[in-house]
């Protein structure tokens, strides 16, 4: 783990990422958005495709966990689902390489063992986060040897539907935490900044917070739907006391 990694320990990443069907679209408002995570005291970015990992480099000098998001006919995996998409982003080089370490299967029936293996044959210096959305693969993904294990997809999956990671203050990671070697990035529905310190109290080596910071969209949504939910007969008779 060189220097520039070691000092996102016990700080924020921000994951900046806005997809096709999304207003943000854009790499250059990603970097904008990047610039912006860092002027806030962000110490690293969580970025998606080459065109916004490009762009955010070029802008800001924080460390990037890349991804690029695919989607593939018939497959559960999307997040740096084959060798393509792993080459791709080592032509850009950023500090950590995030992939799905779940159960299921990469096109071709492929296993995450065998495609770790494959990826750190070819990239032995990379250091490479595993995606995981249960603690059963995150333990399993520390076992193969990941640099990084992240709770990106708890919540996400078929085998951790329904699951919320701050269940019980934070109960998963915790297990986690305590099961592994490797440090874990705790990431996924951290939307406040009581529960990004409390990650942190808790053990792990970063989070990443995105939603809440990037997608205006979601945010917006928030306060749209509590009005929403006022109920106007009720709001009168508060009034009417008044």
């Amino acid at each position: 783990m060189n220097e520039k990694v070691r000092r996102l320990k016990g700080k924020l990443i921000v994951s900046c990422q806005a997809l096709a069907n999304e207003p943000l679209h854009s790499s250059f408002i990603m970097g904008r958005m990047a610039a912006a995570a860092k002027e806030g005291g962000a110490k690293g970015i969580r970025a998606n495709s080459v065109e916004d990992i490009a762009e955010i480099q070029r802008v800001v000098d924080l460390p990037v966990i890349g991804i690029i998001k695919r989607d593939i006919e018939n497959c559960d995996v999307y997040i740096t689902p084959t060798m393509k998409e792993v080459d791709q982003l080592m032509n850009l080089k950023p500090e950590i390489i995030a992939m799905d370490a779940t159960e299921s299967l990469r096109p071709g029936g492929m296993r995450i063992d065998e495609f770790y293996k494959e990826v750190r044959r070819k990239y032995p210096h990379q250091l490479l986060m595993a995606d995981c959305s249960t603690e059963e693969e995150a333990l399993h993904a520390d076992r193969l040897g990941f640099d990084f294990i992240g709770t990106t997809l708890v919540g996400y999956t078929r085998q951790s539907r329904g699951v919320k990671i701050e269940k019980d203050d934070f109960a998963l990671i915790r297990r986690i935490i305590a099961g592994v070697r490797h440090p874990v990035i705790a990431e996924g529905n951290i939307n406040t900044p009581q529960k990004a310190r409390r990650v942190i109290q808790l053990g792990a080596f970063s989070v990443v917070v995105g939603s809440i910071i990037t997608r205006p969209q979601l945010i917006t949504r928030t306060f749209a739907e509590a009005l929403e939910e006022i109920d106007e007969d009720a709001l009168e008779k508060e009034r009417d006391t008044v």
